[in-house]
């Protein structure tokens, strides 16, 4: 039945997609029986270390709309110990990282996006691929304010993307600027632990 929650766009990359789906109108009851579920998990199995991460949060006003459909749905950030944190991956993150966090306990940079959208190319096109780099300058910019604004605020940051286990560089570079966690392809793991621990 998903078909009927998924408009034809040209683009879905950047379409209908992440909070402004769930603030929409139109998704108002679909995300509610998904926040059921995470109230199941939390209250029901009592898994209180479940958290909730919003992705493409692109605008602050999207950020304050997503905190009160959560709490008029029962899931209050900071009641009950509930953190909801946020996907750090549009350059309007970067830009309003520390009015971001007024909103959120953290980030998860999603490095894919944050490359993809830094750098105005589709990253599923083979005509553009040899561009997509996590180690443009740009790139790491961003990644470097995002981390900055996370650690000033004593909050979360941590990233999620292919960059860490493709550049066991950059794991080393995100480790040095203080962040908190990288997650890594499983076949990267190994490789890349052993990387970071020689130096």
């Amino acid at each position: 039945g998903g078909e009927q929650y998924e408009p034809d766009e040209e683009n879905p990359m950047i379409g209908f997609r992440g909070c402004g789906r769930y603030t929409d109108p139109f998704f108002e009851e679909c995300f509610a029986m998904e926040l059921e579920a995470v109230k199941m998990v939390r209250g029901e199995m009592g898994l209180k270390n479940v958290e909730i991460m919003i992705p493409f949060v692109r605008t602050l006003e999207m950020a304050k709309d997503v905190n009160e459909v959560l709490e008029k749905n029962g899931l209050k950030r900071g009641e009950d110990g509930l953190k909801v944190n946020m996907m750090a991956e549009l350059p309007s993150n970067v830009f309003l990282a520390e009015e971001f966090l007024e909103y959120f306990d953290g980030f998860s940079i999603g490095s894919n996006d944050l490359t993809q959208l830094t750098l105005g190319l589709d990253r599923d096109s083979g005509l553009v691929a040899q561009y997509f780099d996590e180690r443009n300058p740009a790139v790491m910019k961003g990644l470097e304010t995002l981390i900055k604004a996370a650690k000033a605020k004593g909050k979360y940051v941590g990233i999620c993307g292919q960059g860490p286990s493709d550049h066991p560089d950059l794991a080393k570079w995100l480790m040095e600027q203080g962040i908190d966690s990288v997650s890594l392809n499983p076949d990267s793991v190994i490789p890349t632990w052993q990387f970071l621990a020689k130096k």
